[in-house]
């Protein structure tokens, strides 16, 4: 990394255009369903910031809306069609909830996500967009936009390319009668009411009621399009810095729309941009409607919430990254983390020191002198019933295990459990065989006289030598008969785990018990 970490760099931006005020950090979610993980990056890169002027002691406040007055435009695939059917296009807000206990649709599945934002160390405040319509502190900007119609068609049409009949009116009207706002249309502002009519054919996937008369488009009766409320919502919340996706900030996109009606309309100055790319997961980005990939709490529940803030902050806001849980992402970032462990203890100063210090919520950070296993050997050896896990790392230590240490490894200890459980790919999961598997037995003569070899150099120790022991001999072995390392490893594997590959050779069986290795060699061997 060069220069200025992007959280100081971005919090220096912001204290610049703040101008001595409070800094105010927004971001948001439309509910339409079960949030993707996806939606955790900006979460998290907000929540980044908010938490970087905190800790330079800079006046901020972090905010977060549950968009819940957009309309339903499609049912997620996990929802019964029929039963959602004829609330689609009326307002989130307004739908019933699939779980009792909850006030609607959009706070049934707000009220997940909250929680997954929580207990990742995030804390903004949480708030309903509807209860800024509903109140009329939405009415100003929306008589600001109807008042300015025609300004906001001539920035549509140079900004983006998209041409509006001149009857065209910035707003979305909830219908009076049938409750749907993607089937209205909006014309003849008159100062206080605009014509409304609700067509049966306005949108392919529901049908209006065809009411037509005339509407007040305050106190949540209306609702303004997406390109004009995200700068009316700067104006309101007097937004600093709010950041979203890149594709929102392409030359013609919404960003690029909404800066100019930010600054022409309601008279604000754009709040600082944090275009961020975005998380990935087995390489598709995400749509809370379409159920691709995997929800937000179901990856939390994966990692433990330093490893979590790890695989959403660890990567340049500019680059993707790609969270596969049934891949090696999960074993690849606790390598990361204890690399930056490491790195930590000797610089506390460089930008891989600052990120390492903000993935841990409130920076709690772990002792210095604490041991972290590899991820991966834990995940081995809690799959070994006859193995004691303290026993076995206090070994890989080489001394006892202090109270930090025990529960470090204890929450590895529980999350490989999880991940073994849920979705570890076939590579990570391992049983060791009680007898000589069939694959076992059909090895060829360099690779039994290499394992019988084996066999006669662990049976003259008094106890199972160590993995370093064990892997110097199987070199040697290596050299003298000529045998290819996959050949070797591979007889090997097959003999103790009826699977051709595994953990690192050595080590695996310096963990196992002398008396059942010798045994196991020699009957391979014949």
């Amino acid at each position: 990394m060069e220069g200025m970490f992007w959280a100081d760099e971005i919090a220096a931006e912001a204290k610049k255009r703040a101008n001595g005020d409070t800094i105010v950090i927004r971001d948001e979610k439309t509910v339409s369903g079960r949030v993707h993980v996806g939606s955790m990056r900006g979460a998290a890169i907000h929540g980044a910031i908010h938490e970087t002027l905190d800790a330079q002691g800079v006046p901020n406040t972090f905010l977060w809306e549950h968009n819940d007055f957009d309309p339903m435009d499609d049912i997620p695939v996990y929802l019964d069609r029929e039963t959602y059917e004829p609330y689609l296009g009326m307002p989130l807000k307004n739908i019933p909830s699939p779980a009792p206990g909850y006030a609607s649709f959009a706070d049934y599945f707000a009220k997940e996500f909250q929680e997954v934002i929580e207990n990742a160390g995030f804390h903004p405040q949480f708030y309903w967009g509807s209860e800024w319509y509903e109140s009329g502190k939405m009415d100003d900007a929306i008589r600001k936009a109807l008042d300015n119609a025609a300004t906001i068609r001539k920035i549509y049409k140079e900004v983006s390319g998209s041409e509006r009949k001149d009857t065209w009116l910035p707003l979305n009207v909830i219908c009076p009668q049938c409750g749907k706002v993607t089937t209205t249309d909006s014309t003849e502002w008159d100062g206080e009411t605009v014509q409304v009519n609700c067509y049966p054919t306005k949108v392919e996937y529901t049908k209006g009621c065809g009411f037509s008369g005339r509407v007040s488009p305050f106190g949540g009766k209306a609702k303004l399009p997406w390109k004009i409320e995200w700068p009316a919502k700067w104006m309101i919340h007097s937004v600093t810095v709010e950041g979203a996706g890149k594709d929102h900030s392409t030359r013609g996109g919404s960003r690029d729309v909404a800066l100019h009606i930010a600054k022409e309309v309601f008279n604000y100055e754009a709040p600082v941009d944090v275009p961020y790319e975005f998380l990935l997961v087995g390489g598709k980005k995400m749509s809370s409607s379409k159920g691709r990939g995997s929800s937000a709490s179901e990856i939390a529940m994966l990692i433990p919430a330093k490893i979590f803030r790890l695989a959403l902050l660890g990567k340049d806001i500019g680059q993707q990254f790609n969270f596969d849980p049934e891949g090696d992402t999960i074993p690849v970032l606790y390598d990361l983390y204890d690399k930056l462990f490491e790195g930590h203890k000797v610089d506390t100063e460089d930008d891989y020191a600052k990120l390492f210090e903000l993935i841990h919520p409130e920076r709690k950070l772990p002792a210095p002198d604490t041991f972290m296993p590899r991820f991966s050997q834990v995940a081995f050896i809690v799959q070994m019933p006859h193995l004691n896990l303290e026993k076995e790392i206090e070994a890989l230590k080489g001394a006892p295990l202090t109270e930090n240490d025990k529960a470090e490894l204890a929450e590895r200890a529980e999350y490989a459990k999880t991940w073994i459980e849920e979705c570890a790919p076939e590579k990570f999961v391992f049983t060791l065989q009680d007898e000589l598997p069939e694959a076992a037995k059909n090895l060829n003569d360099a690779q039994k006289a290499a394992l019988k070899e084996l066999a006669t150099y662990i049976e003259k120790w008094t106890a199972m030598p160590t993995g370093e022991a064990v892997q110097h001999k199987l070199h040697e072995i290596k050299e003298s008969a000529s045998i290819p390392p996959a050949e070797l490893f591979g007889a090997l594997y097959l003999a103790f785990l009826g699977k051709s590959y595994g953990p690192k050779v050595g080590w695996f069986l310096s963990v196992l018990n002398k008396d059942f290795v010798v045994k196991r060699l020699e009957e391979a061997a014949k």
